[in-house]
C-alpha cells in the first residue's frame, strides 16, 4: 500500500487531530487545496485499505480523573491466547489489548491489557474480573502502573518518511 503526495498532505494535516471547528473536513480541505468531499473520500479509502486505522476521539484520561493507569500483563497458554485476548479486549474497561512474545526466562507474559481507573482499587477490581475470565489459563500476572507520561502521541510522518 502506497500513499501519494495528496494522501500524505491529508495525513500531515490531521495527524495531530482534526481542527476543532464546526466543519473540520472543510478546514483540512482548505489547508490541503482539496474539496471537503475529496478529503472525506480519500480518508475513507485510506481507512478501507488499512493505511488509516480509524478517525476517533482520544480523550485525555488524566484530565478525566483516571489517574491510576496500569498495564496488566498475563502469562496465558499460547494455544488459547488469541481467543482469550479478543475476549479481554472486548471488556468495556480495557482501552487496548494485545499479544506480545515472551522474553524467557525473565518475562513470561504474552497478553497485555491497559486499564485506567480513578484509583488503584478500581484497576485491581478490573484485573480481578480479567483473571476470572481467563480462569485456569493464567499462570502468572502483574500490573505495571504508570508513574509519569513520557509521550502521548501516535505516529507522526516526517519529511521523506
Amino acid at each position: 500500500m502506497r500513499i501519494d503526495a495528496t494522501d500524505r498532505a491529508i495525513i500531515a494535516a490531521t495527524q495531530a487531530g482534526l481542527p476543532l471547528v464546526p466543519e473540520p473536513y472543510a478546514a483540512v480541505a482548505a489547508r490541503t487545496g482539496l474539496t471537503e468531499a475529496e478529503v472525506i473520500a480519500r480518508l475513507a479509502r485510506m481507512q478501507a485499505q488499512g493505511i488509516v486505522r480509524r478517525v476517533a476521539l482520544a480523550p485525555n484520561h488524566y484530565a478525566l480523573g483516571m489517574t491510576a493507569n496500569g498495564m496488566s500483563v498475563w502469562d496465558v497458554d499460547d494455544a488459547v491466547a488469541e481467543d482469550l485476548g479478543a475476549r479481554v479486549g472486548a471488556l468495556p474497561f480495557v482501552s487496548h489489548c494485545y499479544l506480545r512474545p515472551r522474553a524467557l526466562p525473565d518475562w513470561p507474559y504474552n497478553l497485555f491489557a491497559m486499564l485506567h481507573g480513578a484509583a488503584r482499587a478500581e484497576v485491581e477490581a478490573n484485573a480481578a474480573e480479567i483473571a476470572a475470565l481467563l480462569g485456569t489459563s493464567v499462570r502468572a500476572r502483574d500490573i505495571l502502573y504508570s508513574t509519569r507520561i513520557l509521550k502521548k502521541t501516535g505516529l507522526r510522518l516526517t519529511e521523506g518518511a
